[in-house]
């Protein structure tokens, strides 16, 4: 028979784990990364700056080396990046080996200023592995930085727009569309859910993304059954950096989960 205390210890290690896994999992992207690091973590040209410089610096004592390969970065219809090797950005060095503790800068430009519309591109800053050891076993891990560069418009016009909100099925929809000329950072979403008689019954809080120009993504929540059949209402409230945004949507229960 398993010792009840055994269990107890055996679920509270798993639980650990999986809060240590999350807590790694929901880390903002950092410009370090093993024991090497990037700055700064993007790029912003245009007309007066066609150019700039990344540092890539190595913190530990043993040899670096790293390749770059610049990529043009645009999303799909879902919203989803896609990259694709581009000519567009100009960089050097393309190879660099760093000795132990040794800073390099690593140069990059662009072939064609925007004019109405903003480009996006990444440039990758890639580890070439060698094998490490780790408790006695070679080891080769590849570490990669997609710095982001933006080359912004002759006059940048933010826009964006949400909806038609919609929920099904107990899901709610939000569909967020950048109708501007320049990309923005999406850094929350919030999700608030009133009664008949106004009061707020449901409040949930969702984490965003980049939205490149003339970019849409839609955002998904389960409304949990106990709330859902109450809904008289949602409100979406959408905070970026550079502009805010809203919806809203009249709920009823034919909208929740049967």
């Amino acid at each position: 028979m398993k010792n009840p205390d055994d269990e107890g210890v055996a679920c509270a290690a798993r639980l650990s784990f999986a809060s240590l896994l999350l807590f790694l999992l929901l880390l903002p992207v950092s410009s370090r990364a093993g024991e090497w690091r990037v700055s700064p973590i993007r790029l912003d040209l245009g007309r007066d700056a066609k150019s700039g410089a990344v540092t890539v610096a190595n913190d530990s004592d043993d040899r670096l080396q790293v390749q770059m390969t610049a990529m043009e970065w645009t999303q799909d219809a879902e919203g989803k990046d896609r990259y694709e090797e581009t000519g567009e950005i100009l960089f050097f060095p393309r190879l660099m080996i760093l000795d132990k503790k040794e800073e390099r800068i690593l140069r990059a430009g662009i072939r064609l200023p925007a004019t109405v519309m903003e480009k996006a591109y990444r440039l990758f800053i890639e580890e070439i592995p060698g094998p490490r050891k780790a408790e006695g076993v070679n080891v080769a891990v590849a570490i990669r930085f997609g710095v982001p560069i933006f080359v912004h418009p002759l006059k940048e016009e933010p826009r964006g727009e949400v909806g038609p909100v919609t929920m099904s099925e107990g899901t709610l929809r939000v569909p967020v569309k950048n109708s501007g000329n320049s990309h923005f950072v999406i850094q929350s979403i919030l999700v608030k859910g009133k009664n008949g008689k106004g009061e707020e019954i449901l409040s949930r809080e969702l984490s965003g993304w980049y939205l490149l120009a003339g970019a849409s993504r839609e955002y998904t929540t389960v409304v949990p059954p106990e709330a859902c059949g109450n809904l008289a209402g949602m409100e979406i409230e959408i905070k970026t950096d550079k502009i805010p945004l809203r919806g809203q949507m009249v709920a009823d229960r034919t909208m929740c989960a049967k």
